[in-house]
């Protein structure tokens, strides 16, 4: 059904009248903007959404390291969106779904994840939930009700708004949160999703992170329109462009999209304005279509030097208390990718299970196949040849020692 009234000559419209402002709690200088209502947060829910952004920010830096190191295949950083997502990870309850694009490490380490959970799965060891499947980043957690991570970009946007609309058939008050980047919001996944969660009525909301670039495309180059959120008219849906960087600004929005989408089962758009500090992954050089006087000005909008302006206002961080964690964090983060690294990758066998109750003829046949292929050429497949041969292994143990 549409609304509409009669004219009588042709009237063009190209949406220049639809103006959307930008949600704004914080100056750059940690103070509150002047008519911003007072936040919401209290101190031990700061401290905790901080620390979480200061160990993002410190996996990400070990983690890159590692990678140039040759210690690692593929990183990806959150670097200067973790206002973003870790304020609207606080926003939710903790049995809402999350599911993200591939820079939402965040969102894991507020809810609990820990760094030798990360390692297991970028190290895709014996202990990675995944079980050495899946390239390093794509992380899952179900007892955090966070969607294992797919490489294909925006797939997971069309799933959120299925799953969203299993909430609402289960009525148990629980919404989905997807988040992804501009890049991905001019798929067609996007765009289906919208329409379907708007027309099924689902509690999910749409968590957009403007970092102005899809890896090496400019947003300018990207759409026409006023961003991202105006899309959102189109479906007639809830919609808030909130300044990314400002972690007040998003965690109240992200308060109030939850309460429209659990309690009216309505969809809700969020547009957060940000940046990418870091490079798209480990495999690109932004030096190539983005100039370092542009980075630099977006260094001084960090979100996280933001809030620790505003925490310090309020009494409730200190330079010992920084100086501390950042010591502790790095040396923890150290010592769990030194575990991770000694242990074995998983065995063999867990290639065929996990899809047929029972491992098939023709699957045991090409195990047995592989198997026999690593017999005859253990050099080939060093790792292969241990976990078929303890004795080799505890021989390779001994002559290291």
């Amino acid at each position: 059904m549409t609304t509409t009234r009669d004219i009588h000559v042709p009237e063009f419209l190209a949406g220049d009248e639809f103006s959307i402002p930008t949600y704004r709690v914080l100056t750059q200088e940690g103070t509150l903007c002047e008519g911003a209502e007072a936040p919401t947060l209290e101190r031990d829910e700061a401290r905790a959404i901080y620390r979480a952004m200061i160990a993002t920010r410190v996996l990400d830096e070990r983690m890159m390291a590692a990678q140039r190191q040759g210690r690692l295949s593929f990183y990806m950083q959150c670097t200067g969106e973790e206002a973003a997502v870790i304020g609207a990870t606080a926003a939710l309850d903790e049995a809402d779904m999350i599911m993200a694009q591939y820079r939402e490490q965040g969102a894991l380490v507020y809810r609990g994840f820990t760094f030798d959970e990360f390692m297991n799965q970028l190290f895709g060891n014996e202990l990675d939930y995944g079980k050495g499947r899946q390239m390093p980043i794509h992380y899952g957690s179900r007892k955090l009700h966070y969607m294992t991570i797919s490489s294909p970009l925006a797939t997971q946007i069309p799933q959120a708004t299925g799953y969203a609309y299993g909430q609402k058939l289960a009525g148990e008050g629980q919404c989905t949160t997807v988040f992804f980047g501009e890049g991905a919001a001019s798929e067609g996944d996007f765009h289906a999703a919208l329409n379907m969660a708007a027309v099924h009525e689902v509690p999910v909301i749409f968590f957009c992170r403007n970092n102005g670039y899809a890896i090496s495309t400019p947003a300018i180059e990207q759409f026409a329109a006023d961003g991202v959120a105006p899309r959102a008219f189109g479906y007639r849906m809830h919609v808030i462009r909130v300044d990314g960087n400002d972690i007040l600004a998003v965690h109240r929005a992200t308060q109030e999209a939850r309460r429209i989408a659990v309690e009216h089962n309505k969809p809700v758009l969020i547009e957060a304005m940000t940046y990418r500090l870091a490079a798209h992954s480990s495999s690109d050089d932004p030096s190539g279509y983005r100039s370092r006087k542009e980075e630099e000005a977006w260094r001084e909008k960090d979100p996280i030097l933001r809030m620790q302006r505003w925490m310090s206002d309020q009494g409730w961080w200190s330079d010992d208390e920084e100086k501390e964690l950042q010591e502790r964090l790095r040396r923890e983060v150290l010592e769990a990718m030194k575990r991770a690294e000694k242990r074995p990758p998983p065995t063999l066998d867990t290639l065929v299970t996990d899809v047929y109750a029972e491992v098939t003829p023709a699957l045991q046949q090409q195990l047995d196949a592989l198997k026999a292929h690593i017999r005859r050429h253990p050099e080939a497949y060093p790792k292969g040849a241990r976990f078929l041969d303890p004795e080799l292994s505890r021989t390779d143990d001994e002559g290291e020692s």
